[in-house]
């Protein structure tokens, strides 16, 4: 089955309110033209939201939330809800290694994360990925097996769509030291196997892509992989001409791959 590919840009802690409503638009001029073939979507930090949203209103660029907490509301001072962004965005990236390490949150609360993005009709981007000494000690499908099989607890779909998961190796991100598109897709592969474990036949639309220093120079030997459905891309979503190339990329390749 064809995916649509999802290029998604985490703009992470990056960018006054001004500077990334400037850039979203600009991004808005660039990526239209590409629109046809593939899902483009930005994460711009939550205090920009409403702003980007509202700038990108009938353009085909959709706009998702980096993180949001699990409660619809309460005290929870400094907390973001799902209920709060349903509305002002498409998307919800939960999970990201960042928030696993950085933050240290758990399996357990972002599953709760993410039964709290669908209660809201939001589509949700779960990363999934392992760290540096768990892909040493050969332990990448445990880690990935956990990681699923926790965070998707009880997760019910009303459309497969709506679920994404993103592949992104620890040890590639940031640092310049992408993962081989083949060790990537053998990854990936697993983790569509896993999600045929919890969705059955459903599973066959749900995309896998792939998120770890994705570059314009690898950015076409990923997407030209059977497995892989997009990118999650971090330091590239910063920069218009690279993030562009990017998506250009992923939709040549769709292109090629229907003839």
């Amino acid at each position: 089955m064809m995916r649509r590919p999802l290029i998604s840009g985490n703009w992470k802690m990056h960018f006054t309110v001004p500077e990334g409503l400037e850039y979203a638009l600009h991004l808005r001029q660039d990526l239209s033209p590409y629109a046809a073939l593939v899902d483009v979507l930005i994460l711009p930090p939550s205090v920009m939201l409403w702003e980007i949203a509202n700038a990108l209103r009938g353009s085909p660029i959709k706009v998702g939330a980096q993180n949001a907490g699990w409660e619809d509301q309460g005290a929870f001072t400094g907390e973001i809800s799902p209920k709060m962004l349903a509305g002002w965005c498409e998307y919800l990236l939960i999970g990201h290694s960042e928030r696993r390490q950085v933050f240290r949150e758990t399996d357990e609360e972002l599953n709760r994360k993410v039964r709290a993005a669908f209660r809201h009709r939001l589509k949700v981007i779960l990363a999934v990925g392992e760290t540096l000494e768990e892909y040493d000690a050969g332990r990448t499908a445990d880690v990935i097996t956990l990681q699923m099989t926790a965070g998707l607890y009880q997760v019910e779909l009303q459309h497969p769509v709506d679920l994404s998961i993103a592949y992104e190796p620890v040890w590639a991100i940031g640092t310049g030291r992408a993962a081989t598109p083949e060790y990537a897709n053998e990854t990936m592969a697993l983790i569509r196997r896993l999600l045929v474990r919890n969705f059955g036949e459903a599973a066959s639309a749900m995309r896998v892509i792939y998120g770890g220093s994705v570059t314009p120079a690898n950015a076409r030997s990923l997407m030209a992989q059977q497995e892989i459905d997009g990118a999650l891309v971090g330091g590239a979503s910063l920069k218009a001409g690279d993030f562009t190339q990017i998506v250009k990329a992923a939709a040549e390749v769709t292109e090629s791959q229907r003839v």
